[in-house]
């Protein structure tokens, strides 16, 4: 049973127990039912109590029925509401922990609510696309106050109980609790004090006006536009709170239904939702249960002090979790903690980070010259120039020094993870973690499992990777592994449109307009256009048959490498980033032309966007079939998370579906009879052909 039914004394008590967060799932939506049924026939009961088992009042919806008919089914949350107002018997929410969505419109459809000092409160509908629909946006502000409920409906974010119980005139608590532990004896106690209050007051009845009218909706509008962007749900969450001051309840009920309705099924909302439900499935490995052990990781090693190695240490000493940074000479070392040290130091000038969390941090942080001294370490994490003969002479160093049992991890981006773990005698123990850079900052983490990792290693760093707040997301060996393995093909897309006709500029601003946060371009000079210099001349070796346009070869035989040397496809300033069209780049690319014997055409940015975007797909369906990631969803985790990939399009995948594989097929075979594109990779890979002509999506 996840809705349990206890008569204590003269108090029903129906205790939501649904575990992690007492979801309304329909188990429990009938439970609550069956409960206010039996409370009322019941001449022993008084009044009625609910209240949530474990960790949680009610965190709302369940995640397992979202978005499904299921959610809907009778009863359902408008329904037990109903039953809840109707009831004969006063019906008091004892809250505590965490009161959320469904759950908190559960509880203003109470009589009386009674909260635990320290409970997080929220309707966070809106990071959904989607605004509350069972009477959240009607009665919150009934509850609260205009003002303070639009606020909280349209960010969407948790606030403290206490902190809600100090608004004047508030309604939403009749009472706090002096603590959570004494929150069911004491709601016992205040239901049996007002068992006869008759009438009994219900939330929908209260007053809802604001003293500006339409003026302070009109400025909150605009306001909301402006920070809203591409997503529509913010400025509904308005429409709809406007309509709670506008008439009767039950208007403004049916205005917050048909808003809601509407949301469900715009790309954004569709998108959100898809986001929500992968970065849960992205932390679960199929083959590695969840009550696998964990190893305990208490300190860390970094090898390395360069940008790289100061970013990831930053990670764990965030975390309260021991560091020590190794580097081979002492004027490394010092740069990095210097590094290190003035991020922090900018993070308290701008009263983003307390003196005593900075002083902790920085307390936490070693160094040495030694390799010996890492011994103790549970974990070791090497971030050193990206050449296996580099990490070999590492991984024989760590292999000599590191106690049986460490996690021995490389920060590669590209290479064989087996072949590093090859260079131990415990390729159990290699695992491949690649930091997005600024490693500090990007919250994606490839978690790179080789043919030996052992299942507790990837159990352990799943579990890290979610306490440094990292989006986990596991690869297979590859070249590339997920991430750069697709953008290696975007990358080509891009060479090949500027060889037809395209700029820089033109290219990057038709993908920046699609949503993503820079172009191909732009995203080269911040990498460093050496970089992928240097995977070129590696294919050349590799992959003799790999087709790609001699333009960037080009520019970084002339030195322009990118943002660190100044220049690459565009100027920059010292200490800005904007990107500065170049005209001496632009002479390079139509002399390349004139040499190649290419008339240049002019390219719309549809195909701009459609070329690079599909690149990324059909490479995406080949690691899929290859079996490197396990779902589609992880693979748009990565470059929503990554890759500046546009979050109201959910990820490649999910975009594709969006358009219809059996579209993007048919664009492909366009792009395959251009005679300076490469005709071999636009063969749809096979998977993505048969979802296709099956009329199937990737997600």
């Amino acid at each position: 049973m996840t809705a349990q039914y206890e008569l204590h004394g003269d108090i029903a008590v129906i205790t939501l127990n649904n575990p992690p967060v007492n979801g309304l799932g329909l188990a429990t939506r009938q439970g609550i039912a069956d409960g206010l049924a039996k409370a009322n026939a019941e001449t022993a009961a008084r009044a009625i109590v609910i209240t949530g088992a474990g960790k949680a009042f009610s965190g709302g919806a369940d995640i397992k029925e979202f978005g499904s008919p299921k959610a809907m089914q009778e009863p359902n949350l408008l329904s037990v509401i109903l039953s809840i107002e109707n009831s004969s018997k006063p019906v008091v929410a004892a809250i505590h922990s965490v009161v959320m969505g469904g759950g908190l419109e559960l509880a203003l459809g109470c009589h009386y609510r009674i909260a635990a000092p320290g409970t997080s409160v929220a309707l966070p509908e809106v990071k959904l696309g989607l605004l509350p629909g069972a009477g959240g946006t009607q009665r919150l502000p009934r509850a609260l106050g205009v003002e303070p409920a639009l606020n909280m409906i349209v960010s969407g974010e948790p606030i403290k109980s206490e902190m809600l119980a100090m608004l004047p005139g508030q309604k939403l608590f009749d009472r706090m609790a002096t603590s959570a532990e004494a929150l069911l004896e004491e709601a016992l106690a205040y239901a049996r004090s007002v068992a006869d209050a008759r009438p009994m007051p219900l939330v929908r009845e209260l007053p809802c006006r604001h003293p500006q009218g339409d003026a302070y909706f009109q400025f909150a509008r605009n306001m909301v536009k402006g920070m809203a962007k591409n997503f529509p749900a913010p400025g509904k969450c308005v429409d709809a709170v406007q309509a709670a001051t506008k008439g009767k309840f039950d208007s403004g009920m049916t205005t917050e239904r048909e808003l809601f309705i509407n949301l469900m099924w715009t790309p954004e909302s569709k998108a959100l939702r898809h986001i929500f439900m992968a970065e849960r499935a992205a932390s679960k490995i199929p083959d590695v249960p969840a009550d696998t052990p964990l190893r305990a990781i208490n300190s860390v090693a970094v090898i390395g002090a360069g940008t790289m190695g100061g970013g990831i240490a930053m990670n764990f000493l965030n975390a309260g979790i021991p560091v020590v940074m190794l580097e081979m000479k002492q004027d490394a070392l010092d740069r990095g903690v210097a590094t290190i040290r003035k991020n922090y130091e900018s993070q308290v000038k701008k009263g983003k980070l307390k003196q005593d969390k900075y002083d902790q941090r920085m307390g936490l942080l070693s160094t040495t010259l030694s390799y010996d001294a890492l011994k103790d370490a549970d974990m070791v994490i090497e971030a050193v120039f990206e050449e296996i003969g580099v990490k070999e002479a590492v991984f024989k160093e760590l292999d000599r020094v590191m106690k049986p049992g460490a996690i021995l991890a490389s920060n590669t981006s590209t290479l064989n993870v087996d072949t590093i773990a090859s260079f131990t005698k415990r390729p159990q123990d290699v695992v491949g973690l690649h930091f997005f850079s600024p490693a500090n900052v990007m919250r994606l983490l490839e978690v790179v499992r080789g043919a030996k990792t052992a299942k507790d290693v990837m159990a352990t760093v799943m579990v890290i990777a979610k306490k440094i707040k990292k989006t986990a997301v596991v690869s297979g060996v590859c070249d590339g592994f997920i991430g750069n393995r697709m953008i290696e093909q975007y990358g080509r897309q891009g060479g090949f449109l500027l060889d037809e006709g395209c700029t820089p500029a033109q290219v990057d601003k038709a993908i920046e307009k699609f949503g993503f946060a820079m172009g191909p371009f732009r995203m080269g000079d911040l990498a460093g256009n050496d970089i992928g210099w240097a995977i070129r001349k590696r294919r050349s070796v590799e992959r003799a048959d790999m087709k790609y346009s001699r333009t960037a070869d080009l520019l970084c035989e002339k030195g322009r490498f990118g943002q660190k040397t100044g220049a690459g496809w565009y100027d920059y300033v010292a200490g800005k980033r904007d990107a500065i069209p170049n005209a001496d780049v632009v002479q390079m690319i139509e002399d390349y032309r004139k040499a190649k014997g290419i008339t240049p055409r002019k390219i719309s940015d549809e195909e701009i966007v459609q070329r690079l975007v599909y690149s990324l797909v059909n490479e995406a369906a080949r690691i899929l079939e290859d079996g490197i990631a396990s779902r589609a969803s992880d693979i748009d985790m990565v470059y929503l998370m990554g890759y500046g990939f546009p979050i109201y399009r959910g990820g490649p995948m999910n975009y594709a579906d969006q358009v219809g594989l059996f579209n993007v097929v048919q664009a492909m075979k366009r792009f395959a009879l251009n005679p300076l594109d490469d005709a071999k990779f636009w063969e749809p890979a096979p998977l993505l052909a048969r979802l296709a002509a099956e009329g199937k999506t990737f997600n």
